[in-house]
C-alpha cells in the first residue's frame, strides 16, 4: 500500500510508549466452485490431531488485522472461508481492518494494549524490525515445522533468512517479487491534449505540472496529502538525491556510497529542496491546505481531482489506471520508474510484505495453520484475494474481469489488501498488467540488492530524544516541507535549532555507527 507506504519512520517515533508497554506485557485455475455445504466439525474435546501436527479438538476464533478499510463482501468472503476453516482446523476467522485513519496510532495500540490478535500485517513501513527487535511478536522458528510445514517448504530459504531479526522469524513474507520503487504518475490524456513533456526527471515534470496548471486551472496539479514526508521529501531524496532508503533523522546516504552518511537537514542541499516545494506550493500545483488533507491522493487521481503524483509504485499505479478506466473509459495515465533515469531499481525486499503473530497470541498453532491455508491453499488464496468468481470477478483469456465498476463491485481486485498472502501460482491479473510486467523486464535488467531494509535499528539509547524530535518535525519542519513557511531559510533555522534542543546530534551520531556497523557486518561497500 502499500503514499503510506513510506510512512515508516514518523511511525517510528510514535512508538516508544508502545514499546515500553509491550516489555511490561510480553513476561480451478481461478475458478471458485459451488460453495460446500457447512461441515460439522470435531466437537469440542475430541482430538483432531494427526494431519495437521497441532491440536484441534477445542474450537477458536482468530483474529487477523488488515491495515486499510475493509471491501463491501469481505463478510461474505469471511462467511465463506469459515465454512472451510471449521472444516480444517476447527476454527473460524475475523477479518477486523483499522481504515487508513491513524493507522499508526491504531496499530501500536493492537500490539501494546494486550488486545486479541493473532494474526498482524507487517511490513518496513509498519516497521516490522523495530517491534520484532522489541519482542513485540512470536519467533516462528520452532512453530513452522510443527503448525505449517507447507508453508516453511513453500517460502525459499533465502526469503526466512532476509526475514530474520537477531537471528529469528517473526513474519511470513511473500514469495511474490515485484517492484515498489518509485515512478512519476501523470494524467497521459491531458499530456498529450496540452503536448506537455512526458515527466522522465525534476525539469521535465515541472514542466508538466505548469501545463497543467495553465489549461486545467480547477484540477490539482500534483496530489500532496497530509504525508509531505513521505510524498515529498522521501521521493525527492529517493529519485534527486538518489537515497539508499527511507532513513529517519535528515540523514542522507547515496546508495552507490552507502557508508557516506552525511546530515541532509540543514544542508545547502535540504534549503534548496524546501524552496522548491514553496515554489510549488506557490505555483498552485497542490493547496497549502495540504497537511489538513484527508482523501487519498490515488482517489484524486482515479476521480479527476488531481493530474500527478510525484511518486508511486507500478502495481498501485496499474490499480489507479484501472478503477480510474472503469470510470472514465476515455481518460488515460502514463507512468515512468525512476530506475529508467537513474540507471538502478531494487526489487522488493522479503520484509515488505508479511504477516506476524504478536507474542501475547493464545492461538498461535492455529493462526500460523490458517495462514499456511490463505497462502497455499487456492480456494482460500484466491477468495481472500478477488472474491467471488462470477460474482465479483470473470476470468476471459486467463486475465482477471472485474464485474461491474468500483462503485457496483464489492469486491475488486486485492480489495482486501492482500499483498501479503500473494502466491504467484494462483494470482490473476488484468490485461493491462502486462504492461506492469513489461516494466519489471526493464527493471530487471538494471537491478541491484536492496541493502536498506534488512537494517533494524536499535533506538533504545535515545528514546526520549525521538519523541521530542516527532513533536518538533510536526510542529516546524512539516509546515515547511508543504509550502505554508513564507521565509523558508529562516524557518529551515528554528526548526534546526529546535531539533537539536531535542536531542537530534545524538540521534544521528548512534544511526550513523549502527548503520556502519551493519555494512561492516553484511560485507556492503
Amino acid at each position: 500500500m502499500a503514499g503510506i507506504q513510506k510512512k515508516a519512520w514518523a511511525l517510528v517515533l510514535s512508538l516508544v510508549l508502545a514499546l515500553s508497554l509491550l516489555a511490561a506485557c510480553s513476561g480451478n485455475g481461478g475458478n471458485n466452485e459451488a460453495s460446500p455445504s457447512p461441515s460439522a466439525s470435531p466437537a469440542d474435546g475430541q482430538s483432531s490431531e494427526g494431519t495437521t501436527g497441532i491440536d484441534t479438538s477445542k474450537r477458536v476464533e482468530l483474529q487477523l488485522y488488515m491495515l486499510g478499510n475493509a471491501p463491501k463482501d469481505m463478510p461474505k468472503v469471511e462467511a465463506q472461508i469459515n465454512e472451510w476453516l471449521l472444516e480444517d482446523l476447527n476454527a473460524t476467522v475475523k477479518f477486523n481492518y483499522t481504515t487508513w485513519t491513524d493507522w499508526d496510532q491504531k496499530y501500536k495500540l493492537l500490539l501494546s494494549t494486550g488486545q486479541d490478535v493473532d494474526l498482524i500485517y507487517t511490513a518496513e513501513w509498519t516497521q516490522y524490525q523495530q517491534y520484532a527487535k522489541n519482542g513485540a511478536f512470536l519467533a516462528l522458528d520452532e512453530l513452522l515445522p510443527k503448525a505449517a510445514p507447507a508453508l516453511q517448504s513453500f517460502v525459499p530459504q533465502e526469503m526466512w533468512e532476509a526475514v530474520k531479526i537477531d537471528g529469528s522469524i517473526y513474519t511470513v513474507p511473500s514469495t511474490y517479487k515485484e517492484y515498489v520503487t518509485g515512478g512519476f504518475v501523470w494524467r497521459e490524456d491531458l499530456r498529450a491534449k496540452y503536448n506537455l513533456p512526458k515527466p522522465v526527471d525534476m525539469d521535465t515534470f515541472e514542466a508538466y505540472l505548469a501545463g497543467i496548471k495553465a489549461n486545467e486551472p480547477d484540477m490539482q496539479p500534483v496530489a500532496v496529502g497530509a504525508a509531505v514526508d513521505a510524498t515529498l521529501e522521501d521521493a525527492l531524496l529517493d529519485f534527486y538525491r538518489q537515497n539508499v532508503g527511507a532513513l529517519p533523522y535528515g540523514l542522507l546516504a547515496p546508495y552507490k556510497d552507502p557508508s557516506n552518511m552525511v546530515n541532509y537537514w540543514g544542508s545547502a542541499e535540504h534549503l534548496e529542496d524546501l524552496k522548491r516545494f514553496k515554489s510549488w506550493a506557490d505555483n498552485g500545483y497542490f493547496s497549502k491546505n495540504e497537511l489538513n488533507e484527508t482523501e487519498s491522493n490515488q482517489d484524486k487521481i482515479i476521480n479527476g481531482k488531481a493530474a500527478a503524483l510525484f511518486s508511486d509504485n507500478p502495481t498501485r499505479f496499474n490499480s489507479m489506471l484501472n478503477q480510474m478506466k472503469t470510470l472514465h473509459p476515455d481518460w488515460e495515465l502514463g507512468y515512468h520508474p525512476f530506475g529508467l533515469t537513474n540507471g538502478y531499481a531494487t526489487p522488493v525486499h522479503p520484509i515488505h510484505n508479511g504477516f506476524a503473530i504478536p507474542k501475547n497470541s493464545k492461538k498461535a498453532e492455529r493462526a500460523l495453520a490458517f495462514y499456511e491455508k490463505l497462502v497455499t491453499d487456492k480456494r482460500y488464496n484466491q477468495l481472500a484475494s478477488y472474491g467471488f468468481e462470477g460474482t465479483n470477478y470473470t476470468v476471459e483469456n486467463g486475465y482477471y474481469k472485474p464485474v461491474g465498476d468500483n462503485t457496483t463491485n464489492g469486491f475488486v481486485r486485492e480489495a482486501s489488501n492482500s499483498w501479503a498472502w500473494r502466491n504467484p501460482s494462483f494470482m490473476i491479473f488484468e490485461e493491462s498488467y502486462d504492461g506492469i510486467q513489461a516494466i519489471f523486464d526493464e527493471l530487471d535488467k538494471i537491478q541491484v540488492p536492496d541493502i536498506y531494509t534488512g537494517f533494524a535499528e536499535d533506538y533504545t539509547t535515545y528514546q526520549a530524544e525521538r519523541a521530542a524530535l516527532e513533536q518538533v518535525m510536526k510542529q516546524y519542519l512539516f509546515p515547511l516541507m508543504a509550502g505554508q513557511v513564507d521565509d523558508v531559510e529562516g524557518g529551515l533555522q528554528t526548526f534546526m535549532e529546535k531539533a537539536n534542543q531535542a536531542g537530534l546530534e545524538k540521534i544521528q551520531e548512534s544511526y550513523k555507527q549502527q548503520w556502519l556497523n551493519y555494512l561492516q557486518e553484511k560485507g556492503i561497500q
